[in-house]
């Protein structure tokens, strides 16, 4: 894999394509704001060649917003040759070990990095996430299961999945509510609002055996 490292116009960067990592407006930022301040950019960001002269953030999606914050027009850049997926799964393993990560950052993550092993025709979903000795092709800390869980709640409603996020709702209820229908889904949420309460397990594993 060919690589070259220059200064790049920050104007001629793009984040990438569905990226699934939110951007952090906290405490965090701040204190990367502030470094770059003092120190610079002491790493290259690093990206692929997009289309029409623009280059695509592989990582450094928030380097850059603070670099953009503080004026500054040019950063270093390690540029890559790699192809969509291969820039895919790059752009996941180089994001998913982040601090503080969401459960739907890493379930759309590992849902990316899942259909970009599959268009490269190395293996199938099955061989990637349903066996343990291949969980590594996903993750090197979760097992294969675990992934399959993650994945899973893409198939939430997104006023559901955020309360995943907010921590109301708990992963594994979660996991079961996912196999719901979206109406089913939309009525429990109007449920969930109406008694402030959210399901248990128990609650969540009956709700999907009904729904079956």
């Amino acid at each position: 894999m060919q690589e070259t490292i220059k200064n790049i116009n920050i104007d001629l960067l793009i984040p990438f394509e569905n990226h699934p990592f939110k951007k952090r407006d906290g405490i965090e930022q701040r204190e990367l704001v502030e470094s770059i301040a003092q120190n610079g950019l002491l790493e290259p960001i690093i990206v692929h060649y997009s289309a029409a002269g623009k280059y695509e953030i592989i990582s450094g999606h928030r380097r850059v917003e603070a670099c953009k914050e503080l004026g500054i027009t040019e950063v270093p850049a390690t540029i890559k040759e790699m192809s969509k997926d291969e820039a895919t799964i790059a752009m996941v393993d180089s994001n998913i070990h982040r601090e503080h990560i969401l459960p739907s950052e890493k379930a759309f993550a590992y849902k990316m990095k899942l259909e970009a092993i599959k268009h490269q025709g190395k293996t199938t979903s099955r061989q990637v996430v349903g066996r343990s000795e291949s969980a590594d092709r996903i993750s090197d800390t979760e097992s294969g299961r675990q992934i399959q869980r993650y994945i899973r709640l893409t198939y939430l409603i997104p006023e559901l999945l955020k309360l995943v996020d907010e921590e109301r709702i708990a992963f594994t209820p979660a996991v079961e509510i996912s196999y719901l229908s979206e109406y089913e889904q939309q009525i429990l949420l109007e449920q969930i609002e109406f008694t402030d309460a959210t399901p248990s397990l128990s609650q969540a594993q009956r709700l999907r055996k009904f729904s079956k």
